[in-house]
């Protein structure tokens, strides 16, 4: 089967409405009415003179025909997106969009106090922050940049570890110093991640005695929780070290495998804006290493 002479905004919709399985799905994918999908896949359709999807209630099904045209059609995706970035690549003004993606206590404790610099470095620049613990597709330019806390950044992403980061188990200063001076042999209240079904290594070591009293899925959250007087939590020390209240138990804890990586893809490594904005955001948390790997310097209170 042959793509030549199709057109490119005909096959976007024969490539949303595969990947989605509905019409109102790959409608909101694409931004049109599920109506509009519909009339472009009956024109492709004809067009090819094959049926390339099978209709059912529950949705969607690519047929044979369907599933041999995708791998070209995916193809010819990578390529054109490839074309794109690389013409954005080249652009040398510090000026137009620039998406930035990043998880919300990334932003929220450490880097939103300070792009109020960059943008008044930079006013040509219409930076648009993106908050959400998903990686974004950065191949598809949903955005431009992405800081992300993780131990394994993707593989087709350029980008580098900026620094490694620290975690201590945290509590008030009350639940910290009844525990001390107990020798640590009270009983103590613990905080979880929603996951951790079993305790894990760091309260098997360091509480002879312990009592999961909640688990959350957001570390800010149990943040929050902890300078509640809820529990002990372990909390990367960025967080524990700017949530008002919190003080660090002092035990010792492994090195942790998680580091905070700076993702761009490659083909926009030369562009102006988006190197201004990783420039920036590096010499930002350069400042905060000591926070981000346990120490006290800018602890905020």
């Amino acid at each position: 089967m042959h793509i030549d002479e199709l057109n490119w905004n005909d096959l976007k919709f024969f490539l949303a409405l595969s990947r989605e399985g509905s019409l109102s799905a790959a409608g909101r994918r694409l931004d049109v009415k599920h109506t509009t999908v519909a009339r472009r896949i009956l024109a492709l359709e004809e067009h090819l003179g094959t049926r390339l999807f099978d209709r059912s209630r529950s949705g969607y099904a690519m047929t044979q025909a369907a599933e041999d045209l995708f791998e070209q059609v995916v193809a010819l995706e990578e390529n054109i997106l490839s074309i794109d970035r690389q013409g954005t690549g080249r652009d040398a003004a510090l000026s137009g969009p620039l998406k930035l993606t990043i998880a919300h206590e990334l932003a929220n404790r450490l880097i939103i106090p300070e792009l109020g610099a960059f943008c008044r470095m930079y006013p040509g620049i219409d930076l648009c922050l993106l908050m959400t613990k998903d990686l974004m597709n950065l191949g598809t330019m949903e955005a431009d940049l992405a800081i992300r806390m993780t131990p394994n950044p993707p593989e087709d992403l350029v980008g580098r570890e900026l620094m490694p980061m620290g975690h201590g188990i945290y509590g008030t200063k009350k639940i910290v110093t009844e525990f001390t001076e107990s020798n640590q042999s009270d009983s103590v209240d613990i905080i979880l991640f929603e996951d951790e079904t079993t305790p894990p290594d760091w309260v098997t070591r360091h509480f002879k005695r312990f009592n999961v009293i909640m688990r959350v899925d957001d570390v800010g959250s149990m943040a929050v929780a902890a300078a509640q007087g809820v529990g002990f939590a372990k909390l990367p020390c960025f967080i524990g070290e700017t949530e008002a209240g919190l003080q660090k138990l002092d035990l010792d804890l492994p090195a942790s495998a998680w580091g905070i990586w700076l993702l761009y893809h490659a083909d926009l490594r030369t562009t102006a804006r988006v190197r201004a904005c990783r420039e920036f955001i590096e010499h930002t948390l350069a400042q905060k290493r000591s926070i981000i790997q346990g120490g006290s310097a800018d602890r905020t209170r």
